[in-house]
């Protein structure tokens, strides 16, 4: 129902700073939840951070203290700023939509029905 599309993606050295922003489509981009994954290589998709419709944030453990995801419903656009960066960052980062539930899940694949094509972010050290 929402058009997903990443940009900011690119190559950066370890410590350095990366901002990764989604531009949605959608009539109704502030009613849904809006979570930032990432894949590695041979890797299972892993939850990042999540903002709900609300703003209440939440985030993996493995990046809590560093990233911080945001939105702007005006701009119909969520962000993902990425501090301190990590070789182990290095994944391709997908920006997913999701209407909310009644259970409030907001960090499985499955909560997220809307997907961004991906974009790449490598960290060298």
């Amino acid at each position: 129902q929402v058009q997903l599309v990443e940009s900011g993606g690119g190559l950066v050295q370890a410590g350095g700073s990366l901002r990764l922003s989604c531009a949605a489509s959608g009539r109704t981009f502030g009613s849904y939840n809006m979570g930032w994954f990432r894949q590695a290589p041979g890797k299972e998709r892993e939850f990042v951070a999540t903002i709900k419709w609300s703003g209440s944030t939440y985030y993996a453990d493995s990046v809590k203290g560093r990233f911080t995801i945001s939105r702007d419903n005006a701009k119909n656009t969520v962000y993902l700023q990425m501090n301190s960066l990590k070789p182990e960052d290095t994944a391709a980062y997908y920006c997913a939509a999701g209407r909310p539930s009644a259970s409030g899940s907001y960090s499985l694949p499955a909560d997220f029905g809307s997907w961004g094509q991906g974009t790449q972010v490598t960290v060298s050290s």
